[in-house]
């Protein structure tokens, strides 16, 4: 099977720009408007991103598929665009430049592209698609109505954008599949035809489209491409209509600019239906059960491991982590427990990898995906990395056996003299949900149920009144999102401080007060059809946490399951019995095991 693609490569480039400058000025409804005079060299970003769209999406997509594709033009008959084979300078059609900044994005576009050539092809291939990106001259249409002629097995499929380029028309009637957008064409008489917008994806004979939950910045000019080129391969791969819709949907919702799914990838995901995430969910949110937040990153158990004169050698991490992993009967008090990449990929004692020997004693394992905290420029205030390659590693993960995830964000507190809050900003907590919530979608997408972390870090000077404020104002903004990401909430569980006053603070907070305060928050600011709640120690004693956990659930009931996901506070006393020396395991054990069945009993 291969495919003459009839279409043109261009040069998307991105730029994602710092909203907080002047470049920016709001009208009289508070609409954010770019300026477009302002001096570039003076405006910040946080990131530039340039990809090859159009047709290079398209080639890489059937690749991807499996599908033996050409390009049809001057330059790149023998050269297609793959993931391994660059464009050329001299491929490139046109430039699109694309403006991003919080919720809004400006693109700047040709008006008209460089007109595509049909290279008539010296191997007979079994289709000719005109790609999205085709500017179809007269001569065009005759040359490849002529080719169709003395090649009578050759099948045409064809994409109509809009009504602007009238040679098309002449191609119509022999086409074996139409994708088109709102046209004035009328498509009736044709039978095979798929409509194509930024929302939902449907045959013409198939009354219930594919809704795509995935509109973001980095892929709305990509939507249409990898979308139409997902259906296009599908349909040439003999799969069925439905089959073919839903794996273009999971692959505009899975992919990257950079990376689409392979038809291995794209199969496992639509096999895999939001039931069994739900499933998921519920399995990790058991009565009387947590979950073990055994995910320490390099840099935190280097640290952890220093205090105590511990050398930070794998053999030290992999003994350390061993300890909670083989203590007995764990199982009865943890349905799951989030591990760092490296002990996902290291193996047990009896040679199983972690995650197979975890799933073996009936736990399910996660994986904390994000990759640590990176501070916004000209600010202090911080948001979470690793969205970048995140929907590769997550199928990754995957096909490792772990089910669910973790991100953290965290947002530090601080008051001015008049006991104002300075920070978190609304920028920091829009652009950490927003990132929450895409990362949450991937996940959902790859098969996991994701834990989404808004943290309000507990080292912190500030009364508990203000630290209920701002977390019931983090998860309004952060449901928010995860609405507009088509996040189902059933299959997604909230990872969440407790609300108490700050460590440094000169009066603490009681377990009475934290548990009522925290309940008013929750019960006021997350959605009843979450999955369920976990909370996370930070930085609390042992103790300190197990019993404000307590008063949290007797100022219930509460519409969903809550447990706890700790780390410290389960860990810690291990950590110290152990200390490095092996001989010390078995007590390591015990004092792990009393603090499992400590937080276990206030269930």
């Amino acid at each position: 099977m291969n495919i003459l693609v009839v279409g043109n490569i261009v040069k998307d480039v991105y730029l994602n720009l710092d909203s907080r400058t002047d470049s920016f000025e709001k009208d009289k409804h508070h609409v954010k408007w770019l300026n477009l005079s302002f001096n570039a060299s003076e405006h910040h970003f946080f990131n530039r991103h340039s990809s090859f769209g159009g047709a290079a999406i398209t080639m890489q997509v059937l690749e991807k598929l499996g599908i033996s594709a050409t390009l049809s033009d001057a330059e790149t008959q023998n050269e297609e665009p793959t993931t391994t084979n660059p464009v050329e300078k001299n491929d490139i059609k046109a430039h699109r430049y694309i403006l991003i900044a919080d919720d809004g994005v400006t693109y700047f576009t040709p008006s008209k592209f460089t007109p595509t050539q049909f290279i008539a092809p010296t191997e007979a291939v079994d289709y000719i698609y005109l790609d999205r990106s085709a500017f179809i001259t007269e001569k065009t249409a005759e040359e490849i109505l002529s080719y169709l002629d003395s090649h009578p097995e050759t099948k045409l499929i064809v994409y109509v954008k809009d009504d602007s380029n009238p040679d098309l028309n002449s191609l119509l009637p022999h086409t074996s599949l139409i994708f088109t957008e709102k046209t004035t064409t009328d498509m009736s008489t044709f039978d095979k035809t798929v409509f194509i917008s930024e929302t939902d994806i449907s045959f013409k004979n198939i009354t219930e489209p594919i809704t795509v939950e995935r509109i973001d910045k980095l892929t709305h000019l990509s939507v249409y491409s990898i979308a139409t080129a997902t259906v296009l391969g599908s349909f040439v791969l003999g799969r069925t209509i439905e089959d073919s819709l839903k794996m273009a949907r999971a692959n505009v919702e899975s992919a990257n600019l950079d990376s689409t799914l392979t038809l291995n990838e794209l199969e496992a995901i639509i096999a895999t239906p939001a039931e069994s995430l739900e499933l998921i969910a519920a399995s990790l949110l058991v009565p009387h059960k947590g979950i073990l937040a055994a995910d320490e990153s390099g840099g935190s158990i280097k640290k952890k491991f220093a205090e105590m004169n511990i050398d930070d050698t794998f053999e030290h991490r992999h003994d350390y982590r061993n300890i909670f992993f083989t203590t007995p009967n764990i199982e009865e008090y943890v349905s799951g427990i989030i591990l760092f990449d490296e002990t996902a990929r290291d193996f047990s004692d009896n040679g199983q990898p972690i995650p197979d020997f975890l799933t073996s004693k009936r736990i399910i394992p996660g994986i904390k995906v994000d990759q640590g905290l990176e501070k916004f420029e000209n600010s202090e205030e911080t948001y979470t990395k690793g969205l970048d390659d995140l929907p590769a590693r997550l199928r990754e993960y995957y096909e490792m056996g772990l089910r669910f995830a973790k991100w953290r964000a965290a947002f530090n507190l601080t008051l001015s003299e008049n006991g104002d809050i300075i920070t978190p900003t609304d920028f920091a907590i829009n652009e950490n949900c927003r990132i929450l919530a895409e990362y949450a979608r991937d996940c959902q997408s790859a098969g996991l149920v994701p834990i989404v972390e808004p943290e309000v870090v507990y080292d912190g000077l500030y009364p508990i009144e203000k630290n209920a404020e701002i977390t019931g104002k983090i998860l309004d903004t952060l449901f928010n999102e995860l609405n507009n990401f088509g996040v189902n909430l059933k299959a997604c569980i909230l990872k969440c401080n407790m609300v108490l006053a700050g460590k440094q603070s000169e009066t603490g907070s009681t377990p009475e007060e934290v548990g009522k305060a925290t309940a008013e928050v929750l019960k006021n600011h997350v959605p009843k059809e979450l999955a369920g709640i976990v909370f996370l120690s930070g930085g609390q004693t042992p103790e300190q946490a197990t019993d404000n956990l307590a008063c949290v659930l007797k100022n219930g009931p509460f519409p969903w399951p809550i447990t706890f996901s700790f780390a410290r506070a389960l860990q810690d006393p291990a950590l110290f019995t152990w200390a490095g020396n092996n001989s010390n395991i078995e007590d390591a054990k015990k004092a792990f095991l009393n603090r499992l069945k400590a937080n276990a009993e206030v269930l």
